[in-house]
């Protein structure tokens, strides 16, 4: 057997201040990999300067620059680098934030596992070739020969099919059925479309949708969020720069608005940029042709805008936040995405879908869940929609000993909001923001008893589902008896999982 080179294979760097976590890694990866360490950012850099990096896997606590700020740099310095973050803490904020203002690939828990971090980097390092044969592919396409053609064609298909409306995972009935019908009926016409929804609810997912159902189907669909960074730096990535431009300039970058060329761009949390991008971003929807930044000379593009955000755009013009001319350019067709919350009914097909995929990052292809999850999915209003789904999948995946994933393993404001969820109507509604990202449990008004009663009923039914419904245990760390308990549990409508 013919082993590659140890020079011809993909390098990964990994970052970590620990040198037993550095080890551990390399004897984990070193035989389909040449790793290279680093204990910190600086190190890092001057690696990433000298060697051809193809994943970056970097823990999230370092002394001076956490694992999120780093990987945010290298995005910027680094793009082809695949990054991956390691962390102990599975709701860090950093982290969620992080995945998409660093572009994180993905994230591994700790304690890891050396068979799934193996598989997780392996993946990435795959993901990067294909990238690269994709970027290679395009040029190709340019010359466009008959077979070329002919693949191009089937790989449209193939997109068409992954990206279509009725494989955004909803149940029969669901609200977004509506929101999907509105959508595929725009797509065919060269609109504009603005996307309205909590973060997390799957606007990306419909642009994409979008993109694929209309005759620019064919051409890029490229996305760039307004949120993950700087004014100046976003009119370099949207509009391009000349060699020179400013310093680290050192050679022509065509913007995400040229690349885009024929095609669509998905222009993420728009709300949030500033009213002076904002007047360069009019210029360029109502002239049809870009300026990148040092160049004199103006660049037509033919571009498809699809923009989103979370916020009431309407509310910010009336404040003045927002461009009312702006608002009107993008606002073409407007597609509003429910929350979670308000398609409880999706959740279940949704929490399928989730669990098959991260049972495949996790190389546990059999995972299901136990019988006793749906009541606590189901009744938790998830302010975080299918981002903190996503999120909860993971954590009680990597939790589950076995195949089975019990609701146990589920954090326990889930758990909480499975028995406050009735009582939380400003959730269930929508009303509840919650700068916490958790569900109300207690109603908010009511006498005492009332409210007694309904923290009564919301301890009982965290107990029960911690223990798996073993009433003499729940009886036993309750301090009650299994009569007792029989009649609190009927008394609050509880007997029945």
């Amino acid at each position: 057997m013919n082993l590659p080179a140890p020079d011809s294979l993909p390098i990964v760097l990994v970052v970590d201040d620990e040198a037993r976590s550095r080890e551990a890694m390399r004897r984990t990866l070193d035989e389909e990999f040449r790793i290279l360490e680093a204990a910190q950012a600086e190190e890092a850099r001057a690696l990433m300067e000298r060697h051809e990096v193809a994943v970056v896997l970097c823990d999230q606590r370092m002394p001076g620059i956490s694992g999120v700020e780093f990987l945010k740099e290298a995005r910027q310095r680094w793009p082809e680098a695949v990054r991956i973050i390691v962390s102990g803490y599975t709701d860090s904020e950093d982290i969620i934030t992080g995945l998409n203002e660093a572009g994180i690939h993905q994230y591994v828990l700790k304690p890891w596992v050396p068979d799934a971090l193996l598989a997780t980097v392996r993946g990435a390092a795959e993901t990067r070739t294909l990238q690269r044969s994709l970027q290679r592919l395009d040029v190709d396409l340019r010359a466009a020969t008959p077979v070329l053609r002919q693949r191009r064609s089937e790989a449209l298909a193939r997109a068409r099919a992954v990206f279509d409306f009725d494989r955004i995972e909803r149940a029969p009935g669901s609200p977004l059925d509506a929101v999907c019908a509105m959508a595929e009926r725009m797509a065919r016409y060269d609109l504009p479309v603005l996307v309205l929804g909590e973060s997390g609810t799957g606007k990306e997912l419909l642009a994409r949708a979008i993109h694929y159902a209309s005759p620019r189907a064919a051409a890029p669909f490229v996305i760039e969020n307004c949120a993950a960074i700087a004014d100046t730096l976003l009119e370099s990535e949207l509009f391009g720069h000349k060699r020179g431009a400013f310093t680290g300039a050192y050679e022509d970058h065509p913007g995400l608005f040229q690349r885009a060329h024929g095609g669509t761009i998905f222009l993420d949390e728009i709300g949030e940029t500033s009213p002076a991008f904002q007047v360069k971003l009019l210029r360029v929807l109502q002239e049809g042709e870009v300026r990148p930044v040092g160049s004199a000379t103006p660049v037509p593009v033919d571009v498809r805008v699809v923009a989103a955000t979370h916020r009431d755009l309407e509310a910010e013009v009336r404040a003045g936040r927002f461009r009312e001319d702006l608002y009107y350019r993008i606002a073409g067709v407007t597609l509003a995405m429910p929350a979670l919350r308000e398609r409880v009914a999706d959740i279940p097909p949704i929490a399928r879908r989730l669990l098959h995929d991260v049972g495949l990052e996790l190389g546990r292809p059999g995972l299901a869940f136990a019988p006793d999850v749906a009541p606590v999915l189901l009744a938790y209003p998830w302010p975080g929609n299918i981002r903190e789904l996503r999120n909860e999948i993971r954590r009680a995946a990597a939790l589950s000993d076995d195949d089975l994933v019990p609701a146990r393993h589920f954090s326990r404001k889930v758990l909480h909001g499975q028995a406050g969820a009735g009582l939380a109507s400003g959730a269930v509604n929508g009303t509840d923001g919650g700068a916490n990202g958790t569900a109300a449990a207690l109603p908010a008004s009511g006498t005492l008893a009332q409210r007694l009663e309904a923290m009564e009923a919301m301890l009982l039914r965290e107990v029960m589902l911690r223990l798996r419904w073993n009433k003499t245990h729940a009886a036993r760390e309750l301090g009650l008896s299994r009569v007792g308990l029989r009649a609190k549990l009927l008394r609050f409508g509880l007997e029945e999982k």
